[in-house]
């Protein structure tokens, strides 16, 4: 468990925010993370929708119960985070 470093792009937010996560959340943990500072503030709430994590730039999410410190993402890296269907 250490504490990890990054960048959240989240969909319909016009802020790119420094995000602090662990290296033992799961992307469903951190897009609940990155969705609790930009849901309710700068982007409207979609509760008919899940969030998924991808790296900035790619087509590809993460599997939603993969551990971040196993997905080779860097400090400091920007990660996107989409509304998808359930």
């Amino acid at each position: 468990m250490a504490l990890f470093p990054v960048i959240s792009n989240f969909q319909e937010d016009f802020v790119l925010l420094l995000l602090p996560v662990d290296t033992e959340n799961t992307m469903d943990e951190v897009a609940a993370a990155a969705a609790h500072h930009s849901v309710g503030t700068r982007v409207a709430p979609r509760p008919d929708k899940v969030v998924r994590v991808r790296r900035q730039g790619a087509s590809d999410f993460f599997p939603r119960d993969q551990r971040l410190a196993e997905t080779g993402v860097r400090p400091m890296e920007t990660l996107e985070f989409i509304f998808c269907d359930a």
